[in-house]
């Protein structure tokens, strides 16, 4: 009995350190740049990494209105979604990044997210033989600013989600359902204007809006106009993609709305949230009138939009 005891523990240790072994090797820039983006050694003390505030359980956002940096310190904004950035011309809320690699570097040196200088993360990185192997191998040279960032892009551009129920629908390989379709149509019509901002494969124009938040007042977030001190840029912000949006909440830019139902009734009466917008957008400005079987239905047709690819899949 002790012989088949022994036996089978040392076929467990043999099994598990097989596993322990076989992992996917790390030969390409899109490998390399995952592991990058769950690294901690790119923050000042080491406490955070990219997937900190981009949890791949929640589409690759977070879970609370603002994220913690280092030292707990809070972001200026809600951490968006990092999934479906592949075709994406401008990155972050203010579009202040106009491309992937530009992107990734920031959060890195910005002092309330990981807080180091991209030339002291360079150093870790050269000085870390794993590492300093890995770029390498991978791009013919040691770690730099360069590389990095296209190791993190590299990463980001896998991160495409097009086969959602709704994906699956338009093939003509699945069916919505009744509900679901009366908040698609609800979602094309003019009584909402939804697909005025929301369209193209990504629903979005990659356009910026002000759709009603910035008063000055209770929310002082100028938004584009940090970028271009242009007076009608005030209060706008990027339109986000609609994709996996159930997975994303809290909504908004600075994660006011828990949920996708406060996100329609805020859209069906802005003015019953923000009474003395300045500089909001007409499309938003009507009341629209939607009954509570509308608002149901809308949300039940934002909820096609999440694809199979869970972002959890993803192992760190």
């Amino acid at each position: 009995m002790k012989k088949l005891f022994y036996t089978a523990f040392l076929l467990t240790l043999i099994i598990a350190g097989y596993a322990f072994i076989s992992t996917t090797p790390i030969n390409t820039r899109a490998k390399l740049g995952e592991k990058l983006f769950f690294e901690k050694i790119l923050s000042k003390d080491s406490s955070v990494s990219c997937a900190s505030c981009h949890k791949p359980d929640f589409g690759f956002a977070d879970t609370s209105a603002f994220s913690l940096g280092i030292h707990n310190r809070l972001t200026k904004r809600n951490t968006p979604s990092v999934l479906n950035m592949k075709n994406r011309p401008y990155f972050f809320w203010d579009g202040r990044a106009e491309s992937l690699e530009k992107q990734a570097l920031m959060p890195i040196s910005n002092p309330d997210e990981m807080g180091l200088p991209i030339q002291e993360a360079i150093e870790r990185l050269n000085k870390n033989e794993t590492y300093k192997k890995l770029f390498i191998n991978i791009f013919g040279t040691k770690p730099n600013a360069k590389n990095l960032a296209a190791a993190f892009a590299a990463f980001e551009k896998t991160l495409e989600t097009g086969d959602s129920k709704f994906d699956l629908a338009f093939d003509n390989k699945g069916k919505l359902s009744a509900q679901e379709e009366r908040g698609r149509q609800l979602f094309l019509s003019d009584e909402t204007h939804c697909f005025d901002c929301h369209k193209r494969e990504d629903f979005t124009t990659d356009e910026f809006k002000n759709i009603g938040l910035y008063d000055n007042d209770q929310s002082t977030d100028k938004g584009r106009f940090e970028i271009t001190k242009d007076s009608s840029d005030l209060g706008k912000f990027k339109i986000p993609g609609l994709r996996n949006i159930a997975l994303t909440a809290p909504y908004m830019h600075d994660g006011r709305f828990k949920t996708l139902e406060e996100v329609v009734e805020y859209y069906n009466n802005t003015s019953a949230f923000v009474s003395n917008p300045i500089n909001i957008d007409e499309t938003v400005e009507k009341p629209m009138g939607l009954s509570k079987q509308d608002k149901t239905d809308l949300v039940a047709f934002l909820k096609t939009l999440t694809g199979k690819k869970q972002a959890a899949k993803i192992k760190k």
